[in-house]
């Protein structure tokens, strides 16, 4: 069928817009974020709702990492399930935090609905799929967790997830309905759009060169400029780039790809996902499937498109398509793309106090949109009200991670590996 297209989906169909042009002028603020993805932008729209004078400088557009190269899947919590943040946080902290992101799709829904952002939002719960029997024994210790908890979550058996799904490749499934899916670059975007409407000034194409704190202000350098600010957010995640002083974040790095059919034909469409759920598995190797409001499927899974395994994640995406959905084995791609990951040792996010009045919020290990939004919201208005107990997560004053490169390495090795072996 020949190589699958260089080509975001996101970008192809989005239809929000953000007027940001590149920083031509000084600024003085209260509030200066550096990265203009979910938390960036989140943390903007909170300052200007609170009447700050904020500014936000993206290096290329809104968007342009992780947060427009999500899969698009609005989660409640972590990764990790409930008990495991609380053995590494301890009872309070770990609470504190699960409460906050398990209310964390209300928020990203309401910000949706009161600011008017057109970004296919479906909040119609997610469905964590069991790909094996072992998979299924994992939802269930899930499923128990959550509810203790206080989690809604509902343990689907296997003829309920093949009439959720419409593939019989699952032995069951653990519902959220307190999640969804969205357009995620339209997400990103809306929210840019409505802090600019609040008064936030957000520059595209406006790296940061220089960032340096003389007395007790921020000053950083762009296309010849400086922004003083009193307070500072380093919101790049896993996308920082040009300033390694006064704080570089600690990650490992993964990588992650998907790739999008041309919309289905209206019969399959409405036998595949047909309440809308966003869905991944329990394979340690984790894949997702959900499909987008023009009736695209998208599947994706580990690894990049921009290393030399690109050939064996483009036969694994065919092969896996063709394993749920027989149907459609032969139905071409027409986009792929792949973003990256900030993965931190413990999977819980950091937010690291480096210097006076300010913070870097990184670490969401691949679910950006909910904790992205809550910790983007929180961080602003612990700078402005200096109240760092607003915050989900206590900040720490430094984080650092073991041989990084060594374990991105091993993980995307792993990806290849395993796409790889799939084809026998």
């Amino acid at each position: 069928m020949g190589a699958v297209p260089n080509s975001i989906l996101w970008r192809d169909s989005s239809t929000e817009r953000v007027a940001a042009p590149p920083l031509s002028r000084d600024l003085e603020v209260e509030l200066l974020v550096v990265g203009g993805g979910f938390t960036g932008s989140a943390a903007a729209l909170e300052a200007a709702g609170r009447g700050a004078r904020v500014c936000v400088l993206e290096a290329e557009i809104v968007g342009h990492g992780g947060s427009g190269r999500n899969v698009g899947l609005v989660n409640a919590g972590l990764w990790l399930p409930p008990d495991a943040v609380i053995d590494a946080l301890g009872e309070a902290a770990g609470r504190r935090l699960n409460d906050a992101l398990g209310r964390g799709p209300g928020e990203v829904f309401a910000i949706i609905a009161r600011e008017g952002i057109g970004c296919e939002a479906t909040r119609n719960g997610t469905l964590h799929l069991a790909h094996s029997p072992q998979g299924l024994k994992d939802l269930e210790d899930r499923h128990r967790q959550g509810n203790r908890h206080g989690a809604p979550l509902r343990l689907l058996d296997a003829a309920e997830t093949r009439r959720r799904t419409g593939t019989d490749a699952f032995h069951g499934a653990l519902l959220d309905p307190r999640a969804g899916t969205i357009q995620p670059l339209d997400y990103c975007r809306g929210l840019a759009r409505a802090a600019i409407g609040k008064g936030a000034i957000v520059c595209e194409r406006s790296p940061v060169t220089a960032l340096r704190r003389e007395g007790e202000i921020w000053h950083a350098e762009a296309n010849g400029h400086t922004v003083r600010a009193r307070n500072l957010l380093i919101a790049t995640n896993a996308y920082q780039a040009g300033i390694e002083s006064p704080f570089k974040a600690a990650y490992t790095r993964v990588s992650y790809c998907q790739f999008a059919t041309r919309p289905l034909p209206e019969d399959v469409r409405s036998t595949i996902l047909p309440g809308g759920e966003g869905c991944w598995d329990t394979a340690t190797v984790m894949s997702s499937v959900r499909t987008d409001k023009a009736g695209r499927l998208i599947v994706g899974g580990m690894g990049s498109l921009e290393d030399p395994g690109r050939g064996f994640h483009e036969g694994w995406a065919r092969r896996k398509l063709g394993k749920l959905f027989p149907d459609l084995a032969d139905i071409p791609f027409d986009h792929g793309w792949s973003g990256r990951i900030a993965m931190t040792a413990d999977h819980i996010p950091k937010i690291v106090a480096f210097a006076p009045n300010a913070y870097a919020s990184f670490g969401y290990s691949g679910r950006g949109i909910s904790p992205g939004t809550v910790f983007g919201t929180a961080a602003a208005a612990a700078l402005l009200d200096d109240a760092p107990d607003a915050l989900p997560i206590a900040p720490v004053e430094r984080y650092s991670e073991r041989f990084p490169r060594a374990k991105a390495a091993y993980y995307e090795f792993g990806a290849t590996l395993v796409h790889g072996l799939s084809a026998h």
